[in-house]
């Protein structure tokens, strides 16, 4: 069946999604992992935020904004992708279960004028995720869908995992906030103590507690050569006609 019903009202709608949620086709991570390989090669020493949109960008023949505010990182047509990308501590990068994801700052005394945020921490937490809430609303006006992509990298840069989400609005009243030892508040799936935030006073930090689902991709890719500065500058024809000397 048909996962997209037919409405009388939707006539005009368009659809731009390459592939469905997280069904990432071999080819789409093919060309990440060779994008990867590229950045190894030239002497990278890590796989930035940036470096991830930048490939998944070119993966999925999309433009990487490369803004610092709002959700949408990766756009192609109407749709759009936020991107998050973790390293992996542990020896086995497979073995991951759950992961947090940096989700932006969330400043309750700017947007609501909390100044203290521990005197009344359910307010505090509500107002955090309102304004999660709201940057997900915005980015929705322009962009649909919109999707969390998902890069866990291992510390040798050889190994990954990839998945998507939906990204959504939190239902601010299935949660319950409580502050920890560091003074951080803490949100949690109400009447449990299954955790799905953390929010840093000091830098207003919103972190989301993400499950890595059994749908992810698993890859690897090849350690390349690095190539030496002489060599590439000979490889794309460099000589000193190439450096203008204004003064």
């Amino acid at each position: 069946m048909d996962n997209k019903p037919k409405l009388r009202d939707a006539k005009h709608r368009k659809y731009f999604e390459p592939f469905a949620l997280n069904e990432i086709p071999n080819k789409v991570i093919q060309l990440i992992g060779g994008h990867f390989v590229y950045l190894l090669s030239v002497g990278r020493a890590d796989i930035s935020g940036d470096d991830w949109g930048d490939a998944l960008a070119y993966a999925v023949n999309g433009t990487h904004l490369l803004s610092p505010l709002g959700i949408a990182d990766v756009v192609l047509d109407r749709m759009a992708w936020s991107t998050k990308t973790v390293k992996c501590t542990s020896s086995d990068v497979f073995q991951t279960k759950n992961i947090r994801l940096i989700s932006g700052r969330c400043s309750p005394d700017y947007s609501y004028g909390i100044a203290d945020p521990h005197e009344d921490i359910q307010k505090t937490g509500t107002a955090v995720l309102s304004i999660w809430n709201e940057r997900v609303s915005i980015a929705q006006e322009k962009y649909s869908p919109v999707r969390t992509s998902v890069l866990i990298r291992s510390l040798d840069l050889l190994s990954y995992i990839l998945f998507e989400e939906e990204n959504h609005r939190f239902r601010t009243a299935d949660y319950e906030w409580r502050r920890n030892k560091n003074g951080n508040l803490t949100g949690f799936l109400a009447g449990t103590d299954i955790q799905f935030f953390t929010w840093q006073p000091h830098g207003s930090q919103f972190t989301i507690h993400v499950e890595v689902p059994n749908s992810a991709k698993q890859f690897t890719i090849k350690k390349p050569q690095i190539m030496l500065k002489d060599k590439m500058l000979k490889t794309i024809g460099f000589d000193a006609s190439w450096v203008t000397i204004i003064k």
